[in-house]
């Protein structure tokens, strides 16, 4: 489990590292009706690591009030570590709350087209028709990276590993788990077409019984890809310079967003505001970038669960297959 854990964390966080290497490479502006003249952009690395630390030990009510999305974050994991020993009954009250949490995004999430016949709307009345190419060039972007993890980083986090040619096993994964995760958009709802998978592999059943289900929560390379793919056009439309330091602590928060991203379809778009305050972006404009994401969200959110569910199996065969190679086993992959 320690290694499928490493392996998961390895491939969000490089999968949020690809994303912003794109978004530098071929940079996206999107049409945004929004005001920008109370935003106050950081200045550099020092500034963002100020504002950083300063969010992190913001006052909870403070932290509420004003949206500050790490704040709530930090203070989120502090509360959850202070009631690692409470009661079963607090437990229990605690994850019907965060049930209840969890229906009422999906109740939100499915008026979501009603707002995007709006953005859509209010973007051609002002700009006219030629404004939804950017929305083109935006997925252009999202899918070249999420493609470019799945046939290229994966086989290589993969050959790593078990020093062998990855491509059956990566290819077996995406056609067998990868499409059915398309067409679901649900991470939580493929773990089924997962275990069968692993079963077909070979794998221990005391393992991916625990790792899949883990993996659909945690490990969430397409997720990391929106986050930052969507901020950083948010950053190119408002011209906000953004450095090689403060790029990277981006892949940081865009892995450790994901890794908190709702099982629900659309659920990663949800943490683009707590990205876009890293850059000191309003709210008022970091929900009309997570309105784009919602236009574009169709094959977006479809490659991105597919990225999402494979990953899960191939990590997870990758960390077991590796364990085989040590005790002399024969790794054969049926195609």
């Amino acid at each position: 489990m320690k290694s499928i854990i490493i392996l998961y964390l390895l491939g969000t966080f490089l999968a949020g590292l690809i994303a912003v290497i794109a978004s530098f490479i071929f940079p996206v502006s999107l049409t945004l009706a929004a005001s920008t003249e109370n935003m106050s952009p950081p200045g550099g690395i020092t500034e963002v690591l100020k504002a950083l630390l300063l969010n992190l030990v913001d006052n909870p009510v403070k932290a509420l009030y004003t949206a500050n999305y790490i704040g709530i974050l930090s203070w989120a994991v502090l509360l959850g570590l202070a009631l690692k020993n409470a009661p079963d009954t607090t437990k229990t009250m605690i994850s019907n709350f965060s049930d209840a949490v969890s229906q009422i995004v999906r109740w939100v999430i499915n008026f979501a087209p009603l707002g995007i016949m709006g953005l859509v709307f209010d973007a051609i009345a002002t700009n006219g028709i030629g404004s939804l190419l950017s929305y083109g060039q935006l997925l252009a972007v999202l899918i070249g990276c999420m493609v470019f993890v799945a046939i290229v980083v994966n086989p290589i986090i993969v050959f790593l590993t078990i020093r062998q040619n990855p491509f059956p096993l990566v290819f077996k994964c995406l056609r067998e788990s990868g499409i059915t995760a398309f067409f679901t958009r649900s991470s939580a709802a493929n773990i089924p077409v997962n275990m069968s998978l692993c079963e077909k592999l070979g794998l221990d059943k005391d393992t991916y019984s625990v790792s899949i289900p883990l993996g659909s929560t945690i490990n969430m390379a397409g997720a990391a890809v929106t986050i930052s793919v969507l901020t950083l056009a948010a950053v190119h439309t408002l011209g906000i310079q953004v450095d090689i330091a403060t790029a990277i602590i981006l892949s940081v928060l865009s892995a450790v967003c994901a890794c908190g991203a709702s099982g629900v379809a659309g659920g990663s778009l949800l943490l683009i505001p707590l990205a876009c305050s890293l850059f000191g972006i309003p709210n008022e404009i970091a929900m009309k970038i997570v309105g784009v994401g919602f236009i574009v969200g169709v094959l977006q959110d479809s490659c991105e669960t597919a990225l999402n569910s494979s990953t899960d199996v191939l990590f997870t065969a990758s960390a077991e297959f590796a364990q085989w190679r040590k005790e002399g086993k024969e790794i054969i992959i049926n195609k």
